[in-house]
Order: C-alpha cells, then structure tokens, then sequence
C-alpha cells in the first residue's frame, strides 16, 4: 500500500494503521476496542455502552470538563460510538494540535476514574436515553424484532442494553469490564491526515509505550467465543403497540457476516430493492431511492410514505431489514404482499443488466460519498478491522463490480425466504 501507509503492531498488543493524506492540515485520530453488546451476557447488558459514557468523565491528569475545552479551544472535536462489535473514540484537530488527542487516549485507557458519584450520575444520564428511546416507535419495533430473530446470540439486545440491567449494575461492574476489555491487546489505533507516517509511528510507539496489555490476566481470553445463530428457521411474526399515529412494518431476514462474500451481494440487492444504505454511521451524502424497484409500488401507488433497507458488517451473522412507514388509509399486509411480489420477479431472475449496473453506481457512489474526508478514511480503517482487516475496504468497490445477476438471485432464492423472516409490525395505541 505504499511509503504513505502503515501497519504495525506495537510490543504491547496496540494494533496501528497510519494512513498519509496531504490535503488538509488536519489528523483524525482514532481508538477502536473489540467489544460491543457482542461482548456482554444477560445481567449486564448495556455495559459497553456505559463504559464508553465513563470515559468522558475524566482522569488524574485530565479532569471531567478540561477535554472538551481543550479540543474546542485548538479547533477539533471528539466524540465516541459503541455498537454491536466495537467501541470507538475519536479526535479530529489542527495536524500541530495532534500531541493532546493521543496523549489523552493513553491516559484514558488504562486512568479512568470510574468515581462513584460520576457512575451514578450516569446511570440516570442513560436510563433517560432508555426512556427516551421507548416512546420511539422504530426503536421499539426493532428491539422486538432483535429478540424474535435471535434466540440466544447477543445481538438479539439493544446496546444500550436492559431496564432491569441498568437499574443494578454498579462501579465494580463497569471497571472491571473497563480493565478487561479497553486495553492495548483489544485495540486498534488508526490515523489519517497530514503527517509523517513513520514519524508518527514513532511518536506513538514512545506515548503507547507505556500502556501495558493486561490480556493475560486471570480473566481468560479477551473475548469469550461467541456461537453465530444460522437461519431463521421458521416465519415469526410479533405486533406491538406504543406511542405514536403512524403504522410501521419491519421485514427481517438473516443476513452473512461482514466478511463473508455473499455481503456484497446484499449490497448491491439493497440497492435495487430499496437504494443503497451507508455503512458509515455519520455523514456520508446521500441518494434517492426513487429508481429502487420497491419505490414505485409502495410509495408511488400510496401504500407506505417512506421505506428503507439496511444491514451492517458484523463479525457475525446479522439481519437485513426494510422498514415501511405506512400510509393511513394501508395496512401492512399491503406492504409485505408488494415486498413478496418484487422478490418473487428478482428469484425468478427479472433483474435487467441495466438495473444491475445502475444499483452498483449507486452503491458505489454512496461508499465514496462516505469516504471523501480525513475523519472518514480514519473512520474506514478502523471499522474494517473490527470485523476483517483493511483489504476489506480497499477491495469493497471492486467486490461490488464482481456480483453479477446470477448472484442477486442465487442470494434472494436462498436468503430472502418467506419461511425464514421475521414480520414486525408497530401500532399506535388504539383509541378508548
């Protein structure tokens, strides 16, 4: 990959990918840990996500507050996600101003404080997200239809995890998940912008230095094997009622693991059902999806409002979903009898090579859309190897241009099943 691209892991475990971009005189710089709500058992759900909120309240050397307006003060900004697989905190500042995000990601990988007060201060900060989140329909529908498509993998519950779980965790709880998963073994570190990649390793390699891995504690493995869940293996169809006065329909099926071929496939499917979705979690442009095969029959023909497909790259089998905003006067049958349909002409190969050419611009477009910027590229690296490695998104583009129809509906006869899906359906309260 050239002179302006590194790879290298560090003594303590600390895996570096630094990537050379001229263009701006900017760096974005990254901390990618291997856990997510993929990482946690019932007891403790919500865990991850509640540690990633902890380490924004301070060290010793950086006390709560003095980040936010240092970073402000030199012209960047931070911020952090936690998903399924992953935890990921990142800095994008001035290039000269770089020396204080990555002293702050050292610090707070192993000086966390974890202060009691601040644990429950945060507790009522999340439990309010949870709250906040149930008087969302689409949350709601999609939490439900999680736990219908899952039947014991940890996908099946939300990251931010359970009431019950919420209300009883305690310090001990999250610093020992703390010490156990955010650690130079379980990380990844990925730079983008406008530096010297070799110099910049060696800047790192001095600062990281002296972050010690504790992997090989009494704890056992970093991570604890973690069985897959195959198909679906019998239509489920679950209906919920909730705030609101809209109707939502959510279809569900299977999807393959982020590293898998056949994800390319779907990809490109996606985009012909419903337009291409984003795999980049924040600005990455956007594309109609009015020449989407199901935009005509359900928006056109007034049976939904709104509709969109989605999946992501995960370490292990996930879903595809569309989800259907209804239109008042439909009912969802209307929507998944024009779902069907439209699958139906797809398995029995009604795929015009235009359609197929025009889906993988799209989809291809809409990956670069997500990629034009230094926090993006940095973005990239990290994500890819959360659940493959750094190949995988150099090669995403002409992965793309590989599927051919024969594929699209291989993929639909054999993963778009009616017998193998999950039918979510969301209804307002009905009126007394």
């Amino acid at each position: 990959m050239g002179r302006s691209f590194v790879r290298e892991r560090l003594p303590n475990g600390l895996l570096v990918l630094l990537k050379e971009i001229h263009t701006a005189p900017l760096i974005s710089h990254w901390v990618w840990y291997r856990t997510g709500s993929r990482n946690e058992r019932p007891g403790i759900t919500g865990i991850s996500h509640w540690v990633e909120h902890m380490q924004f309240k301070g060290t010793t050397k950086y006390p709560a507050g003095v980040l936010d307006k240092a970073i402000a003060r030199d012209g960047g900004y931070w911020n952090a996600f936690t998903y399924l697989d992953w935890t990921a905190f990142y800095e994008t500042v001035p290039a000269d101003k770089i020396h204080l995000a990555i002293d702050l990601e050292a610090d707070r990988m192993v000086n966390s404080l974890f202060l009691s007060e601040e644990v429950e201060s945060e507790r009522t900060v999340i439990l309010s997200e949870r709250e906040g989140s149930e008087n969302e329909p689409l949350f709601l529908l999609g939490e439900a239809v999680e736990r219908a498509a899952f039947k014991y993998h940890p996908y099946r519950t939300d990251v931010i995890g359970e009431t019950a779980d919420l209300l009883k965790i305690g310090r001990d709880d999250l610093f020992q998940h703390y010490q156990r998963f955010y650690e130079p073994e379980n990380a990844v570190l990925t730079m983008a912008g406008d530096f010297d990649a070799q110099m910049m390793l060696d800047q790192l390699c001095e600062v990281y230095a002296k972050v010690s891995s504790r992997a090989s504690g009494s704890e056992g493995p970093i991570v604890a094997p973690v069985l897959p869940e195959g198909r679906i293996q019998e239509p489920v169809k679950v209906e919920i009622e909730g705030p609101g006065e809209t109707v939502y329909l959510k279809v569900a099926w299977r999807a393959p693991a982020g590293r898998d071929p056949q994800f390319f496939t779907l990809a490109v499917l996606d985009s012909i059902l419903s337009g291409p979705s984003s795999l980049n979690m924040f600005g990455d442009g956007g594309i109609s999806n009015k020449t989407s095969l199901l935009y005509a029959p359900l928006v056109e023909d007034q049976i939904a409002v709104a509709f969109g497909g989605d999946t992501n790259a995960t370490i292990d089998p996930y879903l595809y979903t569309l989800t259907v905003v209804m239109h008042p006067e439909h009912e969802p049958e209307e929507a998944l009898r024009v779902i069907d349909a439209v699958i139906g002409k797809i398995v029995a190969g009604d795929i015009p090579q235009e359609l197929l050419e025009k889906a993988i611009k799209q989809a291809r477009a809409l990956f670069f859309y997500g990629s034009e910027n230094i926090t993006n590229q940095a973005y990239w690296m990290g994500y890819a190897e959360m659940f493959a490695d750094y190949r995988w998104f150099l090669d995403f583009v002409p992965a793309l241009q590989r599927v051919s129809r024969d594929d699209l509906i291989s993929y639909a006869r054999e993963w778009l099943r009616a017998d193998q899906r999950v039918i979510g359906v969301y209804r307002p309260y009905a009126d007394d």
